[in-house]
């Protein structure tokens, strides 16, 4: 939803010439799926389960690129994650546009392989859902 002065709101279709739309706007599935996701996030211990399978996997994520013996820093809030291929933390445009995206292009498409769907650039998130299990998550960072 937005609005603003009613000069300026007149000016939108359908009383004006501007056509405003977003992605889904409007869309009764994806406003149904919307409030489903609510409801599920209203569930006791539901931001709990986000935070708790978050931490699992920055964990796997980060012990496979040692293992690897590939730098690797993963930036985590929550459910929200993404690792850069660097030595050091990743605080800023700076730090984050010195990691190594042929690193994380060849890890994506490695994941992808794998039947990990993960963000195509090194500058997006991925998120896990309450529909991730931790069988689901042992799975992502074999």
């Amino acid at each position: 939803a937005y609005g603003g002065r009613a000069d300026v709101m007149r000016m939108v279709s359908p009383l004006g010439p501007a056509y405003q739309a977003g992605t889904l706007s409007g869309n009764p599935v994806a406003v149904a799926a919307g409030i489903a996701t609510l409801r599920q996030l209203a569930k006791p211990g539901a931001y709990e389960q986000l935070e708790s399978r978050g931490a699992a996997l920055e964990e796997r994520l980060r012990a496979a690129a040692a293992d690897a013996g590939a730098p690797a820093v993963v930036q985590r809030v929550a459910s929200m994650l993404t690792p850069f291929f660097t030595e050091g933390p990743v605080r800023d445009w700076r730090t984050a546009s010195a990691s190594d995206t042929s690193a994380y292009a060849r890890f994506f498409h490695a994941m992808l392989e794998r039947g990990v769907y993960l963000p195509p650039s090194q500058y997006e998130a991925a998120f896990l859902s309450l529909a991730h299990t931790a069988e689901d998550i042992a799975r992502i960072a074999q």
